[in-house]
């Protein structure tokens, strides 16, 4: 599978007219509050952070639930509302959140325990589960192979796509991380090796 760039792609900040610093929140249309709060808080682990009504829409409950790092996820749920999310384009595709290397095998057991699927695959610059939440949309829980600091990440992925494009390669693997974190003075041997396909094309 090869695939050629359209587009630049560079760690290098963009000269636009606007900047910004980081990740506030997301906020997503749910199913009902009590299926989300069993999925995001008691079986992912997020904290109930806040819940009101929605400001523009009373009917609505809004949930912010703190994802791990202070970055902060939020729903518009309503009791007795079900949905499955739409795949156009402005919709949510998915959302993918961290989890630590060594409890990968503990989460893979609690989704089956807690009667969830799940498809593991290994994406190359990381490895991840895929799961559904009450509602139907797909969240990714996934484990970082490498250990890259948080303000680095961009810069990695970036020169680890040149890699990927300088070998003719149709995605980043393993050996174009490790050269670019390499190349970057940063830890180049893998702090997690999973066995899974890498469902491309799936």
């Amino acid at each position: 599978m090869e695939h050629t760039p359209e587009f630049d792609v560079t760690a290098e900040a963009p000269d636009s007219p606007v900047h910004t610093i980081g990740t506030d929140h997301m906020t997503v249309m749910g199913g009902d509050s009590a299926g989300t709060i069993a999925f995001y808080r008691d079986l992912l682990g997020m904290p109930l952070v806040l819940e009101q009504p929605n400001l523009d829409q009373p009917e609505l409950t809004h949930l912010f639930f703190d994802t791990g790092d202070g970055r902060i996820l939020t729903f518009f749920t309503k009791e007795g509302q079900r949905t499955r999310p739409q795949r156009g384009p402005g919709n949510v595709h998915h959302l993918a959140f961290s989890i630590a290397p060594e409890e990968f095998d503990d989460t893979k057991q609690a989704l089956q325990a807690a009667g969830y699927g799940f498809n593991e695959f290994d994406r190359g610059a990381f490895h991840s589960l895929y799961t559904q939440d009450p509602g139907g949309l797909i969240v990714e829980l996934v484990v970082e192979k490498y250990d890259i600091p948080d303000d680095r990440r961009g810069e990695v992925l970036a020169l680890a796509h040149e890699k990927r494009v300088e070998a003719g390669a149709g995605f980043v693997d393993d050996e174009h991380m490790q050269e670019a974190l390499d190349e970057l003075g940063l830890d180049p041997e893998p702090q997690f090796a999973g066995d899974a396909p890498t469902g491309a094309g799936v």
